[in-house]
């Protein structure tokens, strides 16, 4: 305990736990990289006299997709609940937190099988610039849910074995609300713009 003038002074708690502001501070980083993805790509349909997608490649399938974003946003729900359930018996966020994991490898599974679709439709990173950024984009985030998830599924191994930690939970939940918010701002600027 501190002391001020012989009086002691309570220890301040953090406002935010180290791992949190660490996760803060990292998703900072990936917001500033998805913003120049998005930019390049919104620069590049701009600059396509109105043709897009490019002549020669398919339509992305936007209907699909659009089950599948409601799908990663019911995770996030499920991880919100998780967190809810956690405040007031930490076993009673495994359930939870399982469907939250279970929702995120649906979505990331179904987005491997549209890109095996698109693929066979002929829009690789090679076959036009639109391809390119398309994967560049919607591949980056791909790889950062895949790490979200095995993140969840580590807390999850974590909680049943009771070792899971208030800091660690949170931190992880924070990169999966990124994840989860991320997704509908390219399904909007890839799918839809």
């Amino acid at each position: 305990m501190l002391r001020i003038g012989g009086a002691p002074v309570p220890a301040r708690e953090p406002l935010v736990s180290s791992a949190v502001l660490a996760t803060l501070i990292f998703i900072a980083a990936e917001v500033m990289l998805f913003s120049g993805f998005i930019s390049g790509f919104a620069i590049l349909k701009a600059g396509s006299a109105g043709v897009w997608p490019p002549p020669g490649q398919p339509r992305l399938p936007v209907e699909s997709t659009a089950f599948n974003t409601a799908a990663l946003l019911m995770s996030g729900v499920f991880a919100f609940l998780s967190a809810r359930a956690w405040a007031r018996e930490p076993a009673a966020a495994a359930t939870p937190l399982r469907i939250s994991i279970a929702l995120g490898v649906f979505f990331v599974l179904f987005q491997g099988w549209e890109w095996v679709q698109l693929v066979g439709e002929g829009l690789t990173l090679t076959s036009s610039t639109h391809g390119s950024f398309f994967y560049l984009i919607v591949g980056a985030h791909a790889m950062h849910a895949v790490v979200a998830v095995l993140f969840l599924a580590a807390a999850g191994v974590s909680l049943s074995r009771g070792t899971l930690t208030s800091e660690r939970f949170a931190a992880t939940r924070v990169f999966w609300y990124f994840v989860v918010g991320l997704w509908p701002v390219i399904y909007v600027q890839v799918y839809l713009a």
